[in-house]
């Protein structure tokens, strides 16, 4: 089977979007500092996608369910616990050594 005759330029996922600006809004509220480099932003969003629900799609029908799903309070819930387990994850951890000007100010 040869998949290069398949459009997948429609297949998305939407749990990517929530999580995204999830991170975001955890990390502008820190308060300690935490390095906000690619690598280590890039590691949060990985790890926090790996742990939630996906929510693939790939029609504007799908992009309904998607929605849907996301207002959910307890898939809400599921993205901030990720998000911060993640963060803090990075935090303990990162991917690099972590120099005075990659840290957050």
């Amino acid at each position: 089977m040869n998949l290069s005759k398949y459009d997948f330029e429609n297949l998305k996922n939407e749990s990517q979007n929530v999580v995204l600006a999830e991170l975001e809004r955890q990390l502008s509220e820190l308060s300690e500092p935490l390095c906000l480099c690619n690598e280590c932003v890039l590691d949060m969003a990985a790890l926090t996608l790996n742990v939630v629900k996906p929510l693939y799609r790939v029609s504007l029908l799908g992009s309904l369910y998607t929605a849907s799903a996301m207002e959910q309070e307890d898939y809400a819930d599921s993205v901030r616990e990720a998000v911060s387990n993640a963060i803090e994850k990075v935090r303990q951890n990162p991917g690099h050594e972590v120099h005075e000007e990659a840290a957050q100010e």
